[in-house]
């Protein structure tokens, strides 16, 4: 089997992690249009359209919540042992959980999206941290919910300091380095 064969039969799971407004899903976006230039199949799995489709009878209490991340990581699966390049964008809260999923699924890649609790709530287009901190929204991670950062993660994306372009660009090359990915070839 070729080198080439290789990469385009190896699928991988990205797993965009972080709190609310931290930046996932604008990074997923860019970063899944980015790999659909490499002539890849890509997927994005993204945590509120998941919450509305696969999984809306679940609560946000602490065993609902990995229920959901199990959930998605086995749909993630499905996908990536095909070749699929799957992306995740989902708050994720627990560590315990993210390990499992390193532990069990092939290819699993954590992509810490860190921005400060501060910088989030300034960015919060839908108002949920001033719903949550009112008491209209329990346990929202972050504010009476714990999020518990990621230990080792493959890549961190600092989105306070780095611009969307810089976040997707730096989890390219990561996957290059890693022979995830192979630079296209310039058409003529």
């Amino acid at each position: 089997m070729s080198n080439n064969s290789f990469l385009k039969d190896t699928g991988v799971i990205l797993w965009l992690t972080g709190i609310s407004g931290a930046g996932k899903t604008t990074i997923s976006r860019h970063l899944e249009h980015k790999l659909q230039e490499y002539d890849r199949l890509v997927e994005l799995l993204d945590g509120d359209v998941i919450r509305q489709n696969l999984s809306k009878e679940l609560s946000f209490s602490r065993e609902d919540r990995n229920t959901n991340v199990r959930r998605v990581g086995y749909v993630a699966n499905l996908l990536s042992r095909n070749g699929v390049i799957v992306i995740v964008a989902l708050i994720s809260p627990y560590r315990s959980v993210r390990d499992e999923l390193r532990s069990t699924l092939n290819n699993f890649v954590e992509i810490y999206v860190n921005a400060s609790l501060e910088v989030c709530e300034a960015r919060d287009v839908k108002g949920l941290y001033a719903k949550a901190r009112s008491g209209q929204i329990p346990l929202f991670t972050g504010i009476d919910d714990p999020y518990e950062v990621p230990l080792n993660p493959n890549i961190t994306c600092y989105t306070a300091e780095e611009t969307v372009d810089e976040s997707t660009n730096k989890i390219v090359i990561w996957l290059e380095s890693m022979g995830y990915l192979q630079r296209p070839k310039i058409r003529q």
